[in-house]
């Protein structure tokens, strides 16, 4: 099975509705805002399995020093075949020359995962949130 990796924001609002909610994330919830806020994002990277959006990443960016990864995402029936280590591959390539690459991992086997892909975890930091449902 062929994956295809673009950086053209050609998914739909149903694309992205369908990849959040295979791995139940409260963003699919809200496809038109969902859709909206990755069309304004500086980089948004997807995977396609023919017309199937299976994978995406997106990052934020200061334009110099900072970008911030948002989401980091593989539709489970697509795991574990390196698509999010290639997503990741080239959000880390686009940045290279950036100061920092940050992202967060909300448990103890993506904190893992993102170690195998490079990324360290950083003792004493805090995430803090609030969520405006």
């Amino acid at each position: 099975m062929e994956i295809v990796y673009t950086d053209i924001k050609k998914y739909s609002t149903e694309d992205l509705q369908s990849l959040f909610r295979s791995v139940d994330w409260l963003s699919a919830n809200y496809p038109e805002r969902l859709k909206k806020a990755l069309d304004h994002c500086e980089t948004v990277i997807t995977a396609w399995s023919g017309d199937r959006l299976v994978g995406l990443v997106n990052a934020i960016d200061d334009s110099e020093l900072t970008a911030y990864v948002h989401y980091l995402c593989v539709n489970p029936e697509y795991q574990g075949m390196g698509i999010g280590g290639e997503l990741l591959r080239r959000i880390k390539e686009k940045y290279r020359d950036y100061l920092y690459i940050i992202l967060i991992a909300e448990n103890e086997p993506l904190i893992k995962y993102y170690r195998q892909n490079g990324f360290e975890l950083i003792e004493g930091r805090y995430v803090i949130e609030l969520l405006n449902p």
